[in-house]
């Protein structure tokens, strides 16, 4: 009997540390390998620390337990006319983000493309605060509950300073080879002629404005506006041959992003 116990409790055990194997292999975060030839290098260690620190962060937002009114998202209007930046961005990449991070925010938001071609409906009636139109969309279905419509509008992107300086070893290494003399000022001569060096950096200033309208009257029910600064740089030297360079910043499309989220915060704390 004890040995036929002894044999249940054993298949028993076995039993629960597969399912627990099981289970923390279900919920244990994805893990990716690096293939490229340099990972652990120290050129990969600053190119990925850069990387992280650019990396997508999620925001606590203050009133996160609290259910926000139901909303919908419609594009907003890109106002700058840099085209580096109107090339990259359309009115809906703007208002995906916008979704994302209202989802994150505790807020019921009837995604765009579960609307179909009424988007553009909803839009146009908004845009022009045509309250009749606004109300004759709004009885469709799930669009009943619907409290707020919201926009996000870019109405700044510049890039407003840069900054740039170096250092060329040539005209020094002339020197020491002319006065240095003998074999020595020959070699310092090569030696500082090698020596280049150069820094860079841009900055960019970019705004958003969010608007929320009431989805009834497409009245106002409030606006904000912030905007962030983007910094782009690059540095490089090379001596005897040797050479080290890093260029990075953060994206247009982290900028974005960054600055959605830094809205959405807004309205959260302040809205709810």
């Amino acid at each position: 009997m004890s040995l036929l116990f002894n044999a249940f409790k054993g298949a028993a055990v076995s039993a629960l540390l597969v399912v627990a194997a099981v289970g923390s292999a279900v919920h244990a975060q994805p893990s990716f390998g690096n293939p490229s030839p340099t990972a652990g290098s120290s050129t990969s260690d600053k190119a990925n620390a850069a990387a992280d620190s650019a990396a997508y962060k999620e925001v606590e937002y203050t009133n996160k337990n609290k259910r926000g009114p139901a909303l919908i998202v419609i594009p907003g209007e890109i106002k700058s006319n840099n085209a580096s930046f109107t090339q990259r961005f359309l009115p809906n990449n703007i208002a995906d983000f916008a979704e994302l991070e209202l989802s994150s925010a505790n807020f019921p938001v009837l995604e765009r493309t579960n609307l179909g071609p009424l988007v553009n409906e909803i839009s146009l009636a908004y845009n022009l605060g045509d309250p009749q139109a606004a109300r004759k969309t709004m009885q469709m279905g799930k669009l009943k509950t619907t409290k707020w419509i919201l926009k996000f509008d870019i109405l700044k992107a510049e890039q407003i300073s840069e900054a740039k300086k170096g250092f060329d070893g040539r005209a020094v290494g002339s020197l020491l080879s002319i006065f240095g003399g003998g074999m020595a000022g020959a070699a310092a001569g090569t030696v500082a002629g090698s020596v280049q060096t150069g820094d860079s950096t841009g900055v960019w200033l970019i705004g958003m404005r969010y608007k929320i309208m009431d989805a009834n009257t497409t009245e106002q029910v409030a606006q904000g506006y912030k905007d962030l600064k983007m910094e782009v740089g690059a540095t490089s030297t090379s001596v005897m041959g040797v050479s080290d360079s890093a260029k990075g910043g953060v994206g247009l499309d982290t900028m974005v992003q960054r600055l959605v989220q830094t809205l959405v915060w807004d309205i959260d704390s302040k809205y709810k």
